[in-house]
């Protein structure tokens, strides 16, 4: 007769389990694909070539440049993580194998090598490029994509 409690026992605590079981597997399935929303400045690469990507933002110590990104054909470089805080970013964009750029009228300074500069004056009395970029209106916006193509470049020497 004990043995048979006992039995039944192990058999109430295996349904037991295997009920916890059946409920926690599809619960942690669900937790686990809930995820923060990621909000970053993303610039993507339409192009067949590979290029390189600087980009400038106002922070709150000033004007700040950085580079380089490299983003291949038809991919995309994170160049800013995280909530985007200002409505306007700048950014400079050359195509490493044709040669061509995206660029524009507002001057920062830029270097050869990986770089985080700030400021955007006396780029040259500095050791650093005065380098052209464009302005990208995010419009208020905590996260934003910006398309690279041929078309919308500068000085592409295409074949």
């Amino acid at each position: 007769m004990a043995f048979q409690n006992r039995k039944r026992s192990v058999t109430v605590l295996s349904l037991l389990r295997n009920s916890l079981l059946a409920i926690a597997v599809p619960l942690t399935a669900i937790v686990g694909t809930v995820s923060p929303a990621q909000a970053d400045l993303r610039i993507c690469n339409e192009t067949q070539n590979t290029i390189s990507i600087a980009f400038g933002y106002r922070a709150e110590s000033g004007w700040q440049s950085e580079g380089w990104w490299v983003a291949g054909p038809e991919a995309c470089a994170i160049v800013y993580q995280g909530d985007l805080k200002s409505r306007y970013y700048y950014l400079y964009a050359v195509d490493d194998m044709a040669g061509g750029a995206w660029d524009g009228s507002v001057y920062m300074c830029t270097q050869d090598a990986s770089f985080t500069i700030f400021g955007v004056e006396d780029c040259l009395a500095r050791g650093y490029e005065r380098t052209g970029f464009f302005e990208i209106d995010v419009q208020n916006r905590t996260d934003w994509t910006m398309q690279l193509t041929e078309a919308n470049s500068t000085n592409m020497d295409l074949q």
